[in-house]
């Protein structure tokens, strides 16, 4: 029997994760799949189908993946860190520093992991290995309007004319506006400089039919790293996104690591 893992939403990404793990030769088992509009969960088993969060840790997975909402690690991430490990898509939940610090809390009294997937953050095990030895890291997201979220930011898409710095500020700052769209921004800010150091720029480019994530960073000893990723997006995600959660879900089940972990 391979290792459990419970998947949390159902959309885009979710629904192509459970896809894998039910393959007969995924080595993976599905622990459960919850899903808020019971609609999507209707080609899964009765078994299969977990109705109440409070009832995960029933469920005894080895991994929950959060594909949802970030509202999801903000009522049970520090729960589900009880029982097992825990992969958030949604971190800019994480700009909690409490209930970071409480979920970071739990996973070391349970000897389980808080995990990052590295997702369109090109360069991440590269600010992971050397947190302390940057000076200042920068992240500059260039996606059509079509591919942003702007319901909580007060922007009309169709205003978007031409290319517009929608955003320049830090990564606690972006992750407040525009929630959906900066996760790569905070896994790169937890990883490196912190949430209130890490800089972020947002343009919206109505010409672009590539989303474009630019990382880069300022060491203090005088290096410098750069790297530059161009994706086809569906929705807010890349459709890469898919195959990076896939083969997170992998690392974190068969890597050992630290409490907070990029895989």
């Amino acid at each position: 029997m391979g290792a459990r893992v419970g998947v949390v939403g159902l959309g885009y990404i979710g629904s192509d994760l459970v896809a894998r793990i039910t393959r007969p030769d995924s080595g993976v088992e599905l622990a459960f799949a919850y899903n808020r509009s019971p609609g999507l969960l209707t080609a899964l088993s009765c078994d299969l189908i977990l109705d109440d969060l409070s009832l995960a840790a029933e469920r005894d997975a080895d991994l929950i993946v959060e594909t949802a909402h970030p509202a999801i690690s903000a009522k049970w991430g520090v729960d589900f860190l009880r029982s097992g490990h825990y992969m958030p898509l949604s971190t800019t939940a994480l700009v909690d520093d409490e209930l970071r610090a409480n979920m970071l809390d739990m996973a070391r009294r349970h000897g389980h992991k808080l995990v990052l997937a590295a997702g369109a953050l090109v360069g991440g095990s590269a600010l992971a290995m050397r947190p302390e030895a940057w000076d200042r890291v920068k992240i500059t997201f260039r996606k059509h309007p079509d591919n942003l979220d702007l319901s909580e930011s007060g922007i009309d898409p169709s205003s978007l004319q031409e290319p517009t710095t929608i955003f320049r500020g830090s990564a606690r700052e972006v992750a407040a506006r525009f929630p959906r769209n900066v996760n790569t921004v905070v896994t790169g800010a937890l990883l490196s400089v912190g949430l209130d150091r890490c800089e972020c720029e947002v343009v919206a480019d109505p010409g672009r039919d590539r989303a474009v994530a630019e990382v880069e960073a300022w060491g203090y000893d005088g290096g410098y790293l750069r790297t530059d990723k161009r994706q086809p997006a569906v929705g807010v995600s890349g459709t890469e996104m898919t195959d990076s959660v896939w083969y997170s879900v992998r690392q974190a089940l068969h890597a050992p690591g630290e409490h907070l972990q990029l895989a």
